[in-house]
């Protein structure tokens, strides 16, 4: 294998496994570290600047983070149950115990002439706003309701989101300079392309929830919802009770938020009933945990058929009984049982199986291209449409994924607005800032706490049952005390805090080697990866995480180092005695819309 080099950004960024599968790429053990020195408003910073939302995500993130955190991997020879740092809901202790950090936002600028455009004021929107509002650009937002925040005001239940959150994250954005129009629905985008916009965004969601035709869905129509437009009457106060025998159909996390909603509103006996298996639902393992937690049976590989109404009554519905087949190449196929069909009663029920674009406003003949699913045809990259001047990001362009994914998209067309109206080719993005700093503080001490927690994760504090179940409104979960925020904090393995080699100065003396507690450093003949996985003290297994290869040393051999199972403890680096192994703190920071700018404008000025 070649020398692994530590020079490409690429390399560490994609150790730090956390940031890595963040689609915004926050710094997380960076905020992580402030957060266990109580620097609460420096790590809500760190977050408002990459995720914009750290309030709203640390009670609703998809976390994505979790599964890739490293932690749950180092973790599985020693526990029954390996599980990751509670990364998001530490987001949410930095959001709750912050000072007012009102000073620390940037403040508006004089305009500089150019007005931008966003269709809906959902998180990919409001995220275009925060990155082009203090650079003096005009930005107009505009939505149907009355208020910013789109499906996260909606749709997530207040039970999850209180709107005191919503309302002061959202505050912050417009607060930049942004002008937000509730209340005024675009009907036309031929109309708006007439009113001399320089750019327009389209983050108008996926705002249309699939039906069901199946027999009966006409005639009890009365008593069927669409999941994601019942929970926005929830959510405004138009619906305030429900029948108390309910059926959800569907199993993602729209389907989850219906079934819980479900059982505040009066429904007494609530269900899921999915067609795939449990382990296939689409809904996050905790959402799961959560409506199971509250009594809600789940009932999978069940597929509707019909359902049953009396004159117009709905009573029940009927399901097939299936089973998940898979041919040699893995696909799945759900094949019927035989069994006599299911029977359920039901009053009310929910259909919750999935979200669509819709865009009846955007003409077809205004120049934006569709593909055949109905989605804008769009440069993956850039997220900008078949007329130059018109972007999409969130839902509304690449179909339903989650609030992250859409802050990230809003992130990358800001940077592409801003680039098309410096008249500078959009395609060229802009690299991240990255920089490596050595932490040593002595000869045998740290700038960090190197010391690793053995502790388990975590659990997240909920308001009793009689009262959570009572009203619609009350927080479910309490959120972690200081406390437990360090102590859960402490569990974070520093990721970012790099072993770094430098062969020159090693003599092969093995003390690495001997004092590594996951024997992840090894001095052997260099061969091809797959051989070099193989004959490591401790075999390394993950594909998915590159080794560490250092050049030749002076025996021939060379340094490979497994990053899978790393613990960053640094003991190697205490134990070398000629300094060749340091720990240094790697940060990368995405640039943003303007900064790209100032940086090449600041080493002008320096040279």
């Amino acid at each position: 294998m070649q020398r692994t080099n530590i020079a490409n950004p690429a390399y560490f960024h994609k150790v730090v496994d956390c940031q890595y599968a963040c689609p915004a790429h926050t710094p997380v053990p960076e905020y992580i570290r402030m957060i266990a020195q109580r620097r609460y408003g420096d790590a809500y910073m760190v977050n408002w600047v990459s995720n914009v939302f750290p309030g709203i995500l640390g009670r609703t993130c998809d976390r994505p983070c979790e599964p890739a955190c490293r932690r749950g991997r180092v973790e599985e020879s020693n526990t029954e149950a390996p599980e990751p740092v509670a990364i998001c809901r530490l987001k949410r202790v930095a959001a709750d115990m912050k000072e007012d950090v009102r000073a620390r936002m940037p403040r508006p600028v004089p305009k500089n002439g150019k007005r931008v455009a966003c269709i809906g004021a959902g998180p990919a929107s409001l995220t275009v706003a925060r990155d082009l509002a203090p650079l003096g650009y005009e930005v107009t937002v505009f939505d149907g309701e009355a208020k910013p925040g789109g499906f996260i005001r909606t749709q997530i239940p207040r039970f999850r989101l209180p709107e005191s959150i919503i309302d002061e994250e959202t505050g912050y954005v417009l607060d930049l300079g942004a002008e937000f129009r509730g209340g005024e629905r675009i009907d036309s985008m031929k109309a708006l392309m007439g009113q001399g916009w320089d750019a327009i965004f389209v983050g108008c969601g996926a705002p249309r929830g699939r039906d069901l035709d199946i027999p009966g869905r006409k005639e009890a129509a009365a008593s069927i919802h669409i999941g994601i437009d019942w929970l926005s009457s929830v959510s405004f106060g138009h619906v305030s009770s429900i029948g108390r025998r309910v059926i959800v159909l569907g199993g993602g996390n729209t389907a989850m938020d219906c079934c819980r909603s479900a059982r505040r509103l009066g429904g007494s006996d609530v269900k899921v009933i999915v067609r795939s298996g449990f382990e296939e639902m689409k809904a996050s393992p905790w959402e799961k945990e959560d409506a199971a937690h509250e009594g809600i049976p789940i009932i999978n590989f069940h597929v509707p058929k019909a359902f049953v109404h009396d004159n117009g009554k709905l009573v029940g519905m009927r399901f097939e009984i299936v089973k998940a087949v898979y041919d040699d190449k893995g696909r799945r196929t759900l094949e019927p049982t035989g069994e006599p069909e299911a029977y359920f009663e039901c009053d009310e029920v929910l259909v919750a199986v999935g979200q669509e674009n819709s865009f009846p406003w955007i003409e077809r003949d205004c120049g934006v291209d569709f593909d055949k699913w109905g989605l804008p045809v769009l440069d993956a990259n850039t997220f900008q449409s078949t007329v130059p001047n018109v972007f999409f990001g969130g839902d509304a362009a690449f179909g339903p994924k989650n609030i992250i994914t859409a802050v990230a998209h809003g992130h990358e067309a800001a940077v592409s607005i801003d680039k098309l109206l410096r008249a500078e080719p959009i395609e060229v993005r802009p690299p991240p800032m990255t920089n490596l700093v050595s932490q040593k503080m002595g000869i045998h001490e740290w700038s960090y706490d190197n010391d690793t927690s053995n502790d388990l994760r975590y659990k997240v504090p909920w308001a009793k049952a009689e009262a959570a179940l009572a009203s619609i409104r009350v927080e479910v979960e309490l959120g972690f005390d200081a406390a437990t925020a360090f102590k859960e904090a402490a569990r974070c393995l520093n990721c970012d805090v790099q072993t770094v080699f430098n062969e020159p100065a090693c003599i092969e003396c093995d003390a690495c080697v001997d004092i590594c507690p996951m024997d992840c450093i090894n001095f052997v003949e260099n061969s091809d990866e797959e051989g070099l996985r193989s004959r490591l003290k401790a075999p390394a297994l993950n594909l998915a995480q590159d080794l560490y290869v250092s050049g030749g040393l002076k025996t021939g051999r060379v340094m490979v180092k497994d990053e899978d199972v790393c613990l960053h403890c640094g003991l190697c680096a205490e134990r070398c005695p000629t300094g060749a192994w340091d720990m240094q703190k790697f940060l990368l920071k995405m640039t943003l819309a303007g900064q790209e700018k100032t940086s090449e404008q600041s080493r002008k000025e320096t040279a």
